[in-house]
């Protein structure tokens, strides 16, 4: 790869972190970037400017006055706004009023057309004397962005500007697809080109599913775990699009994602009471009895702590550990504290268990950045009971904390986490196949036991501290698919799938 020239990568992506998260994809796009900036690629980052994106807060500067972005056969201004991610990232934000000055960042009645006009300022932006700048790798992030390499096969391939870009598409969460109506496709500028067709796939030709058209017409896709890219293929998780996926599966890989080790370090935090690295782990004790204390739950060294930081729903196993969490009181003595939020349900029942256990189960239900690090910090044990997960970040930052993970071996998580062995000392968490609550709780009980041991416990923490989910080796990896994705680019004329054809609808239909 030493003989590879450096690289020009725009990566698109709806929220990043500082600047805008819900999720898991902002931590990705706020780390990566910088990852690969400081193997000497030049990378950009380009996201829309949400309102709660404060303009003086971040040092934004106008970069390009509003220009005409083509839209719904119309037009609509757009300005892009620069900042830094990290030390030397350039960030272009699209400022439009109209689509991004809201509270929020998704789950609004327009936001196909709102994250369509986001690529399409970004692809128009390229065409800016201001910019002078064009990438030779478009790397799109889960649906929002999907529509790129769409166009690049479709509206703009006759265009020598980007008749050379090669597209990578990241699958973040394949449950989470984009499906919108034939409306989309006008509001796109590719209405012309009608539906996409698959024969194992019928329902492809009656909606608009831009995550199918994301993997469809991609150079090459990717998911954010190998054990995730290998489960999708299967119809128990890829949540339809399996078949397109298997035809597709000579361009699709998994790359673990990382964790920012300059944000994520407990040498460091600045959120626990005491620091504390690998080389001085009797100072970690500190932070459990401050969490204890700040949760309301009786300060005791010696039981097994549990945290979880989690959103509240089924795919994270909550229905598990519902059906659990009274028998673990009785028969064990662990504690508890559960930071998220999600399903009502969860909410109502988690709030009554807490109330049931007042010094043994506290539950905060909201998002409280420096709460996590305290949780991580100070539990003895993370829990992801995940019925999927595609890749899971919690667990590996757990780690890098000395919490040692109890998890549903899926996904990214079978992926991080290997079962103990105590005949062996080998394995740094505690893992479980099916996905079924007495699996869950014998899986606890076992961590329990060993949590006694004190001796083989800290060797545990220490083997998980030592593990190196730093984003240093799976940003080489990216970029090795982007030199991946510029050998296998499609030629603009045809398409590995020109034999399914596309299908034109009835607009009325």
């Amino acid at each position: 790869m030493g003989a590879n020239p450096p690289l020009k990568v725009l990566f698109l992506s709806a929220e990043v972190v500082p600047f805008a998260k819900t999720g898991g994809l902002a931590d990705v796009a706020g780390s990566l970037p910088k990852a690969i900036r400081a193997l000497g690629h030049d990378i950009r980052v380009c996201m829309p400017r949400y309102g709660r994106i404060d303009k003086d807060r971040f040092g934004l500067q106008e970069f390009i006055p509003p220009f005409d972005v083509p839209v719904d056969r119309g037009r609509e201004q757009a300005s892009i706004w620069q900042g830094i991610l990290g030390k030397d990232v350039p960030v272009y934000f699209v400022d439009c009023p109209r689509f991004f000055d809201r509270d929020g960042i998704y789950m609004y009645p327009d936001d196909a057309e709102r994250f369509i006009f986001f690529c399409r300022a970004a692809m128009e932006m390229l065409r800016r004397p201001e910019l002078s700048w064009q990438p030779d790798i478009i790397h799109c992030n889960d649906w929002h962005t999907a529509i790129i390499p769409n166009w690049l096969h479709t509206i703009y391939k006759d265009d020598p500007l980007y008749r050379n870009i090669a597209s990578v598409y990241t699958i973040h969460n394949l449950a989470y697809q984009g499906i919108f109506g034939y409306r989309v496709l006008e509001v796109a500028g590719i209405d012309e080109y009608g539906f996409i067709y698959h024969p194992g796939m019928a329902d492809l030709g009656e909606v608009v599913d831009l995550m199918a058209r994301g993997i469809y017409f991609a150079d090459v896709i990717n998911t954010v775990s190998e054990r995730y890219a290998q489960e999708i293929l299967t119809p128990e998780f890829g949540e339809r699009l399996d078949p397109l996926l298997r035809d597709r599966r000579d361009r699709l890989f998994g790359i673990l994602n990382g964790i920012d080790y300059e944000v994520m370090n407990p040498a460091t935090d600045p959120h626990l009471c005491a620091n504390y690295d690998a080389n001085s782990l009797d100072r970690r004790v500190a932070n459990k009895e401050a969490l204890q204390c700040e949760a309301g739950l009786a300060v005791s060294p010696n039981v097994p702590l549990v945290g979880a930081i989690s959103r509240l729903a089924d795919q994270k196993g909550f229905d598990l550990i519902s059906r659990i969490i009274d028998p673990l009181m009785c028969y064990t003595d662990m504690q508890f504290v559960l930071l998220g939020t999600g399903d009502q349900n969860y909410h109502d029942m988690f709030t009554a268990v807490a109330q049931r256990y007042p010094q043994r189960v506290a539950v905060f239900l909201t998002f409280n950045a420096p709460l996590a690090q305290r949780i991580y910090g100070g539990s003895d044990i993370f829990l992801m009971p995940s019925r999927f997960e595609p890749c899971g970040l919690g667990q590996m930052i757990a780690m890098r904390y000395g919490s040692v993970p109890v998890v549903r071996a899926t996904g990214g998580l079978a992926d991080t986490v290997q079962d103990f062995d105590p005949r062996t000392d080998r394995g740094n968490g505690f893992t479980f196949e099916a996905y079924d609550s007495m699996a869950l709780f014998a899986a606890l009980v076992r961590a329990f036991e060993t949590y006694r041991h004190t001796s083989v416990w800290r060797r545990l923490m220490l083997r998980c501290m030592a593990e190196d989910f730093s984003w240093a080796r799976s940003a080489r990896k990216y970029v090795e698919l982007y030199y991946r994705a510029i050998s296998a680019r499609t030629p603009r004329e045809a398409h590995p799938f020109d034999e399914y054809g596309v299908s034109r609808p009835d607009k009325e239909s």
